[in-house]
Formats: structure tokens, sequence, C-alpha cells
């Protein structure tokens, strides 16, 4: 299965699924997963980096205990609109999760500033301390990522759950 634009992607997850949304960074990933009726997404989990099988297998192990049926992958798009090292970056990285699972549904969702939004609330709204942010900062915002792309589906899927 190639990687799919968000609304094959909707039309590819069956009901009653979770799927993970995920912040690949350049030293960890944030993972987010929805709940089956790809409403809400919540933080799940941070994985850091090593090798690309390991990182791979233990994500695998996390869907498999949720159950998840696809994969959203935040894209940092340039404020242009335009595509830059990192995107390139997190496009190879779903090519190579597709390797390892060609019947993975997976898509890209734009994540501009999802992570400085997610900073600001944060510091923000909760006080959070510098140290404390570095823990939770990926993980939050694969879910904002997620909830983005929940949304969109959500108005591509009316009726559906």
């Amino acid at each position: 299965m190639p990687v799919l634009d968000i609304a094959d992607f909707a039309a590819a997850i069956p009901d009653y699924k979770p799927i993970v949304g995920l912040d690949p960074g350049e030293k960890t990933i944030g993972v987010a997963v929805s709940d089956v009726t790809l409403t809400v997404a919540s933080p799940l989990a941070l994985i850091r980096k090593s090798k690309f099988t390991e990182d791979a297998e233990t994500l695998f192990k996390l869907m498999d205990s949720r159950k998840a049926a696809g994969i959203v992958i935040g894209l940092p798009m340039n404020m242009d609109g335009s595509e830059g090292v990192r995107c390139q970056s997190n496009r190879a990285f779903g090519r190579n999760l597709l390797r390892l699972n060609p019947n993975l549904p997976i898509t890209f969702w734009d994540e501009r500033l999802s992570t400085a939004a997610v900073t600001r609330v944060l510091i923000e709204e909760h006080d959070v301390n510098r140290k404390r942010r570095a823990e939770v900062v990926d993980k939050m915002a694969a879910g904002w990522i997620l909830q983005g792309a929940l949304e969109r589906m959500r108005a591509l899927r009316p009726g559906a759950i």
C-alpha cells in the first residue's frame, strides 16, 4: 500500500480501530493514539531513537497493544508551504515503515507550528518547567498532529464512527 492522501487513508481505516500519530524528531519519536471512534487523540509514548528497525519494532508493538490500524506522520512544512530536509526525512521514515509492513495505511499531516503550540500551552497554561517540557513535548505534539488529522477525517467521513 502506498502512502495515502488523507481521504484515502480515512477510507482505509476499519471501523472501531484506533490510529497512531507520530512526531518524528532527530532524537525521539512522539507517539499518540486515538480512541476507537477516531474522535480524540491522546499522547501515548516517547520512543528514543536508535536503529530504525528497533524503533519500528517498538512502534509496531505499541500499535499491536492498542490494535491500531494506521499511522499519521507529522510533516514539518516550511511556513511558505515548501518542504525542507525534515519533511524529506519524515517521508523516508514513512516509506521505510511501509517496507516492513506493506499493508499498513500511512498518511502525512502538516504539522506546522505543532511543537510551538504545545510548548506555549505547557508554559502559559500549565507552567511546566523546561526539563519536564522536554520529556512531554514530542508526544504531546504527536497528539496535536493526530487530532488535526482526526478532525479532517471526521469531515471526510460524515456519519462514520
